[in-house]
């Protein structure tokens, strides 16, 4: 197996999470979890995920600080697993990759999964990247600005 190359000292934000979320299985069990599925054979059985495989992310997310395993809530001899403050803040993530999708992956009509406010069951707003002022922001309305080297 290839080793993948680690981003853990480059000064970019977006980079430097892609060592703590791997690939793509990843962001699915992180998914699944804000929906609510703590235990592995939940995890399996939602994703279809060979359990090698499975064990192996759900290792990497714990070491990672993004999930931790935890004693069975219903005092069972499994434990679960369970998303930290890291792992809670990738709801906006996954959100607006949701929205990505629903908005280039789809065709006009075609039957999705719904993300819905659970208070008033309407769909949620579009993501919007804003300025501190409010203002709507485009790429092409930002720099970045990297980091001065000493």
């Amino acid at each position: 197996m290839v080793k993948r190359t680690s981003h853990q000292d480059t000064p970019c934000g977006v980079a430097r999470p892609l060592d703590a979320i791997g690939d793509g299985w990843s962001l699915l069990i992180v998914r699944d979890a804000l929906a609510g599925l703590r235990r592995f054979g939940e995890f399996q059985a939602s994703l279809g995920l060979a359990k090698n495989i499975l064990a192996a992310r759900l290792r990497m997310l714990v070491a990672h600080g993004i999930m931790e395993a935890a004693p069975a809530s219903d005092g069972g001899a499994y434990q679960e697993y369970v998303l930290t403050k890291k792992g809670r803040g990738l709801f906006p993530v996954l959100v607006a990759l949701r929205q990505w999708g629903d908005a280039f992956f789809f065709e006009p009509g075609e039957p999705r999964a719904r993300l819905l406010d659970r208070k008033t069951g309407h769909p949620l707003e579009q993501i919007e990247v804003r300025s501190q002022e409010g203002r709507p922001l485009t790429p092409e309305d930002t720099i970045v600005q990297l980091p001065r080297v000493s």
